[in-house]
């Protein structure tokens, strides 16, 4: 169970307590849903809590350049206005949050107890719903790109001001607060999974040339590499050409070569041989493209 601590320290008195706000808007056995805001600057603010043992925590920073330092963690964390992270805490752990240079601090916490998260998700039941649980205990859903912590999206922010603005209680506040949450893990998880395709696009130039590499004696046409590596046929030639300066053709017709000529040396392999093995279907073929190439036949080089 969580324990929430709040304590605030003054640099000067100052008369306006009243332009602190925190809230506990929603408390049930699984979830906790916390807003704080202070925009009192006469004072240097200190927001401690404790998160709970087991729990996923999920914190939405509303004002600029808020100090996170966690007890688990001996790096301080800075986060700009709409960050947010989703962090796991095994054991209980306790957090600050702070600001400086007499700015505001408002942020926005929902806790979840774990076994909440993982009968919703459900892991044994397929390899995707594992890995997200998974991915959520080893804090995955931290940085987003090296060590920068996403954004909110603007459908997050409606989501946190409609939880904010919720009057119902009981049942129907149950229910409309774990509907938001669900929904606010499947944006952070879209939001993540885009990151992942978009990392996996840029390594498009080196997916295509690993292919090449070890398929290079096959008779591959490029209808038939689109297909395997999964890319459209004019991006997978755009793509392979703009990182390397030459064409997939010409880059197989290389690979070939090269292993046709370290072939040649061996008297023992037939000229037949090395053609097929090379990824061509008929000889006359491969010994054009070998003269196109060495300037001889294989046969002369071969006899030196």
């Amino acid at each position: 169970m969580q324990i929430f601590l709040l304590e605030y320290y003054e640099t000067k008195p100052s008369n306006k307590m009243n332009e602190t706000k925190r809230s506990l808007l929603f408390e049930s056995e699984d979830i906790k849903v916390v807003y704080y805001e202070d925009t009192v600057t006469e004072k240097y603010l200190k927001s401690n809590f404790i998160e709970g043992e087991s729990s996923f925590n999920l914190l939405f920073l509303l004002s600029p350049n808020i100090n996170l330092q966690a007890s688990d963690c001996d790096t301080n964390f800075m986060f700009k206005k709409n960050q947010y992270i989703l962090h796991y805490s095994s054991s209980e752990n306790r957090a600050e949050l702070w600001t400086e240079n007499q700015e505001a601090l408002k942020y926005f916490q929902i806790q979840v107890n774990y076994q909440y998260v993982f009968d919703l998700i459900e892991p044994q039941s397929n390899l995707e719903s594992a890995e997200i649980l998974e991915n959520m205990k080893n804090n995955n859903f931290i940085f987003l790109h090296k060590e920068t912590p996403p954004l909110m999206t603007v459908e997050m922010h409606m989501i946190l001001k409609e939880i904010s603005g919720y009057s119902k209680k009981g049942v129907m506040q149950k229910l409309f607060i774990e509907a938001k949450i669900i929904k606010l893990l499947i944006l952070i998880f879209e939001q993540f999974n885009e990151k992942d395709i978009a990392e996996d696009l840029s390594k498009t130039p080196e997916t295509i040339k690993k292919f090449l590499d070890e398929n290079y004696h096959r008779n591959l046409k490029i209808e038939e590499i689109s297909r395997i590596i999964g890319i459209n046929q004019n991006k997978l030639r755009k793509e392979f050409k703009e990182h390397y300066h030459t064409t997939i053709v010409d880059y197989i017709s290389e690979l070939r070569m090269l292993k046709a000529k370290k072939m040649i040396v061996n008297n023992k392999v037939m000229i037949k041989e090395i053609a097929i093995e090379c990824g061509y279907e008929y000889v006359q073929n491969f010994t054009r493209a070998f003269k196109k190439k060495f300037g001889v036949s294989p046969e002369k080089l071969r006899l030196g």
